[in-house]
């Protein structure tokens, strides 16, 4: 038995969620809908015009989210990433642990500035960040584990490091580790912006194919550079040999490698969508690392995320996934 049903590697930011209407958006030149990298300068120009309500900080990062709900299913999960010897560090690192994830922060770290992401979350559901990853940019293959990321069932790469060079650089090297001592390989495409204007990096961190592929439907089409789902859906056999496709409120698109599942979803009235993407791949993870089947996982998934956006924060309540999976799949 591997020590780890999931070892993952993303940015470690320690994100605030703030309520704001779409006026605020346009007033502020903040793009609605997408993922913005901006300078400290900026963040805090934006956070001193925010007059929204603001919810409590938590560690987050996408595939931290994640790795966060592997554990909080009941898996065994780690997590490699980088946060500063600042307050905001301490913070990460303490909520990290708290809930139940391994991680290679123990000990000291660098001098430097621990990012941050701001959530706006507008009347909508729709979330838009603008985050400043601080030292996060520089996560290199120093971060890595290389001896837990072997014995781990499967590594869970956050497109997000295409961005940064290092961070680029760090999931190739993880990925062929992985490949070379039989450890599954799962990849998320984080977000419409990262298939957009990252494409190219992307390709080269899927390289030859991952084992399983994780994307909502806009990035589909972006990543693929196709008009319509089906098409998309085609497309990315050829580079992974299994994916899931979100698609909101309809439930989400599944290949397992052989047949094309779909999951329809309960509606619900969402207030947030913040990390529900990242809570459909933490749970989906869980399901096909404890014996279910993809279907079985998707439904899971959904039912997760579905729970996830009618309150506000990237996380569910510690309690309730396994309460989830016990109405869902037990």
């Amino acid at each position: 038995m591997k020590k780890y049903h999931v070892y993952g590697i993303g940015n470690a930011l320690v994100d605030m969620e703030i309520e704001v209407t779409p006026e605020f958006l346009l007033k502020a030149n903040v793009e609605k809908g997408v993922m913005t990298l901006v300078d400290q300068n900026r963040q805090d120009e934006l956070l001193a015009q925010v007059d929204g309500n603001q919810h409590k900080r938590s560690c987050g990062g996408s595939a931290a989210n994640t790795i966060i709900a592997v554990s909080q299913f009941g898996g065994r999960s780690f997590y490699s990433c980088k946060v500063a010897n600042d307050e905001p560090g301490d913070f990460y690192f303490e909520d990290l642990i708290s809930n139940g994830v391994a991680t290679n922060l123990h000990g000291s770290r660098q001098h430097g500035v621990t990012g941050k992401c701001m959530v706006f979350i507008t009347p909508d559901a729709d979330r838009t960040m603008n985050s400043f990853l601080g030292i996060t940019e520089t996560f290199s293959e120093s971060e890595l584990q290389v001896e837990d990321l072997k014995d781990s069932e499967w590594l869970y790469i956050e497109g997000y490091l295409v961005t940064s060079t290092t961070g680029r650089a760090a999931a190739l090297k993880a990925k062929t580790l992985a490949e070379e001592n039989g450890v599954k390989t799962a990849i998320t495409l984080s977000d419409p912006a990262m298939a957009k204007f990252f494409k190219d990096g992307l390709v080269e961190m899927v390289g030859n194919g991952v084992d399983l592929l994780f994307c909502n439907e806009e990035e589909a089409l972006a990543f693929t550079g196709k008009e319509e789902l089906k098409e998309a859906f085609e497309e990315l056999k050829k580079s992974a040999k299994s994916f899931a496709i979100t698609q909101g409120p309809q439930g989400a698109l599944l290949f397992d490698g052989e047949k094309e599942i779909d999951i329809v979803t309960n509606k619900v009235d969402a207030v947030d969508t913040n990390g529900a993407g990242d809570l459909f791949a933490g749970s989906f993870l869980y399901a096909i690392t404890h014996g279910h089947d993809f279907a079985q996982a998707g439904r899971l998934a959904c039912a997760a995320s579905g729970e996830l956006v009618q309150r506000f924060g990237a996380r569910l309540p510690s309690e309730m996934p396994k309460k989830i999976y016990s109405e869902t799949l037990a």
